[in-house]
C-alpha cells in the first residue's frame, strides 16, 4: 500500500514536492491555507539547478511558455550613470550546467506547477492549526475556510509552510529570525510603460552606496520585475503582501541614474518586505515529520536560490521516499535530510554578507570590487550553485 503523505503549504516547494512524490508512487495531499492561488510574490530567478529537476518530471520544456530565458547577459551597472561595470553572457549556461537560466513571475511558476498536478491533490482553504506526534503516529488539525475543524492522520507530514512555519515548531525549538537591516521593495511594471533598458532579456543589477536595484522581464516579457534593496529604517514587516509606498522607494534612489528613477515612476504600487533569515537548524526531521523549503532553510535573496533549493529538496524527498514503507519511514526521512541539509545550509550561510560587497560606498574598495567584476566570470564562479 502506498504511503500517505500530507504536505502543509501549497507554495512552490509544496507543489513541487507533490509532483516528485507522485512520480515516486507516493499518495500525496497538499493542504494550503489560502482559498485561491493568487498572484502573490514577484519575480524569481529559475537557475540551471532548478531547471534540471523539472526536466526529470518532463516539465522544463514548458518553462518558455511564461518565463524569459536569459540568453544574452547578466550585467552590473554603476548607480550614478548606468556605466556597465561587467557583463556576462548566459549563452554558455546550458553547456556548463546542463540547463539554461530563466526569469519568471513567481505566480506563473506556482500556477505552472499546480496545473501539472491532478486537481484533487490540492486542498485549498485548509489552515493548519496544530500538529501532534505520539506513539509513532502523527495528526494534523485544520480549520477550513467555512470555519469547520478537521484532522488527518497521514503516514508522513512535510512542512512546506514557509518562513513562519507552524510545522517547524513541532520539529525544533523556536527558530528566531535574524534581521539583516535591509528591506526589499518589489514592483511589477507593464513592459510598455518601462524604459527600453528594462525590456531586454537581461538581469540587470545596479550597484550603489548602501543599496542595489535589480530588474528583468517576466511573464513572457509582458511585465518588468523590480527588486530594490535598501536600508529598512523602522520597517520590520516580513510579508510578501505588505504594502509599501512608491514615494519611499523613489526617495531611496532619488540621486540614481534617470533610468532607474523612470522605472520606479512607471510603477503604480510596491510591496515592501523586511529581510530576515533563520540560523541553520540542527535537524529537519522528528519521527514522521520533516521540513522543506523556507520552513527548513529560510535564506536571504542575494544568491537567488530560495526557490531553487526548495525544488532540490522536493526532488531529494521523492527519491528518499520512493521505496519506503511503514517500517522505514524514519530512515527514509533521515536520508533526505542527510542529502539536503549540508548543501542548503551552506547556501543559506553563503547568502549572508553579500549585501556588504554590493553596497560599498564610492571609493577604493568599490573601485577594486568593480575591477574584479570586470575581469571575473560570474557564470563559472557560480558552479558551486548551478552544477550540483
Amino acid at each position: 500500500m502506498a504511503l500517505q503523505v500530507a504536505i502543509v503549504g501549497g507554495g512552490i516547494g509544496g507543489l513541487a514536492a507533490g509532483l516528485f512524490l507522485r512520480e515516486a508512487n507516493v499518495d500525496v495531499t497538499i493542504y494550503e491555507q489560502a482559498s485561491a492561488l493568487d498572484e502573490v510574490g514577484a519575480g524569481i530567478i529559475v537557475p540551471p539547478n532548478m531547471v534540471r529537476p523539472l526536466h526529470r518530471l518532463g516539465l522544463a520544456g514548458q518553462l518558455a511558455e511564461f518565463a524569459v530565458r536569459l540568453e544574452h547577459s547578466w550585467e552590473f551597472r554603476r548607480w550614478q550613470n548606468g556605466a556597465v561595470i561587467a557583463t556576462t553572457s548566459m549563452q554558455e549556461a546550458e553547456r556548463l550546467y546542463g540547463a539554461p537560466c530563466y526569469v519568471a513571475h513567481r505566480a506563473d511558476l506556482r500556477a505552472f506547477l499546480h496545473r501539472a498536478l491532478p486537481p484533487d491533490i490540492l486542498r485549498l482553504g485548509h489552515q493548519c492549526v496544530g500538529v501532534q506526534q505520539k506513539q509513532g503516529e502523527v495528526e494534523l488539525q485544520f480549520r477550513t475556510r467555512a470555519g469547520a475543524e478537521t484532522c488527518v492522520r497521514p503516514d508522513v507530514v512535510i512542512g512546506a509552510d514557509g518562513i513562519h512555519s507552524l510545522i517547524r515548531d513541532a520539529v525544533v525549538l523556536k527558530n528566531e529570525p535574524r534581521f539583516s537591516g535591509l528591506c526589499a521593495f518589489r514592483c511589477m511594471v507593464p513592459a510598455e510603460n518601462a524604459p527600453e533598458i528594462a525590456r531586454r532579456p537581461v538581469q540587470t543589477l545596479w550597484l550603489g552606496p548602501g543599496r542595489h536595484f535589480v530588474h528583468y522581464p517576466v511573464s513572457g516579457g509582458r511585465l518588468i520585475n523590480i527588486v530594490a534593496m535598501a536600508p529598512a529604517g523602522e520597517w520590520r514587516t516580513e510579508s510578501w503582501t505588505a504594502e509599501g509606498r512608491i514615494s519611499d522607494l523613489l526617495r531611496e534612489f532619488e540621486t540614481w541614474d534617470e533610468r532607474v528613477r523612470q522605472l520606479i515612476l512607471s510603477a503604480t504600487e510596491t510591496k515592501r518586505w523586511a529581510l530576515y533569515d533563520r540560523t541553520p537548524i540542527e535537524t529537519w526531521t522528528r519521527g514522521r515529520i520533516t521540513l522543506l523549503g523556507d520552513a527548513a532553510h529560510a535564506m536571504l535573496p542575494f544568491l537567488a536560490q530560495g526557490a531553487a533549493q526548495a525544488i532540490e529538496d522536493a526532488a531529494a524527498l521523492g527519491e528518499s521516499l520512493r521505496s519506503a514503507n511503514q517500517t522505514s519511514i524514519g530512515a527514509a526521512l533521515m536520508l533526505y535530510e542527510a542529502t539536503r541539509r549540508p548543501r542548503a545550509n551552506s547556501i543559506l550561510l553563503g547568502s549572508r554578507g553579500r549585501e556588504i560587497r554590493n553596497h560599498l560606498p564610492d571609493g577604493p574598495e568599490q573601485q577594486q570590487r568593480d575591477a574584479e567584476l570586470a575581469v571575473g566570470d560570474p557564470l563559472r564562479q557560480s558552479a558551486w550553485l548551478y552544477a550540483q
